[in-house]
């Protein structure tokens, strides 16, 4: 499989991979409310209790403008392919992709249970990390330094997350009953 499909497939996995969350998010919210709003530390409660009532629409907000920028660096890794322009900014992106599998794994062992996510991060996200970051780096499109020069712009992540979520919340209202 050429290297420019692998590097299409990050937005069928992640699609795939949202999906099982967006499913879910809701009613899982629902079911572990409490739980959940206990184990927040208190001085980050003001900032994360609005999440916890989160609905699908919100939280497919979130999810599509995430995709946007993961469409963008794909495209842009794509279409820069030789001069290999944007593949910092698609390396990132398959950092946080990466690492995000382990904070499902990680939350599920901390709640010991399911949580939304954990079963596709596992299947298909962690899988195609690894193969990507095997065809990149066999490849030699990218390098061991290179991976740890790009790994700390995964912390950007964090405020895009919020910012993203905090745009489903305000842009979706709750249906009054």
């Amino acid at each position: 499989m050429e290297l420019t499909h692998v590097i299409w497939m990050l937005l069928i996995v992640f699609v795939l991979h949202d999906l099982e969350e967006i499913i879910v998010v809701e009613n899982w919210l629902i079911r572990h409310r409490e739980r959940l709003a206990r184990s927040i530390p208190a001085f980050l409660q003001k900032t994360f209790q609005p999440m916890l009532s989160m609905s699908t629409a919100q939280f497919s907000v979130a999810v599509t403008c995430i995709f946007a920028v993961l469409s963008a660096a794909v495209l842009l890794t794509v279409l820069t392919w030789q001069a290999g322009t944007y593949l910092p900014f698609f390396l990132v992106c398959l950092h946080v992709l990466f690492l995000h599998v382990f904070t499902h794994i990680g939350q599920s062992l901390l709640f010991r249970t399911y949580t939304p996510g954990v079963v596709t991060a596992v299947v298909l996200v962690l899988p195609y990390s690894v193969y990507t970051y095997y065809r990149l780096l066999a490849e030699g499109w990218i390098s061991w330094s290179m991976i740890g020069e790009t790994l700390p712009f995964s912390l950007l992540v964090i405020p895009v997350l919020y910012v993203t979520l905090t745009l489903g919340e305000k842009a979706i209202k709750p249906l009054k009953g």
